[in-house]
């Protein structure tokens, strides 16, 4: 249950920076891929493994957030999302590769 508390304080620090009147809306990030042991961190802060992001999905703020997938044994995974308030639900698929031996 740690990656709650990462990822809620993360996001109430991101949100708490937002300047304007009311709160902007998250957008629903869903990921899915291999391996499912793969650990998930988003703007460097650990949000859990892959499997856990897969099942329950992660509220982004608006904003540019990096996301980061790795295990042992592979090439990390990076990607850039732009998210914008009223955006549909983000899907990535994620396919790290091994490293050769």
């Amino acid at each position: 249950m740690r990656w709650i508390a990462v990822a809620t304080a993360a996001l109430a620090t991101t949100l708490a920076a937002c300047a304007g009147g009311s709160t902007p809306r998250t957008v629903s990030l869903r990921m899915q891929g291999q391996p499912q042991a793969a650990t998930v961190t988003i703007d460097d802060a650990w949000i859990g493994s892959l499997e856990r992001v897969s099942q329950h999905g992660v509220a982004l703020p608006p904003g540019r957030h990096r996301i980061t997938v790795e295990a042992p044994g592979h090439f990390p995974w990076d990607h850039l999302v732009d998210v914008k308030e009223g955006d549909p639900p983000i899907q990535l698929n994620v396919a790290l590769v091994p490293v050769p031996e």
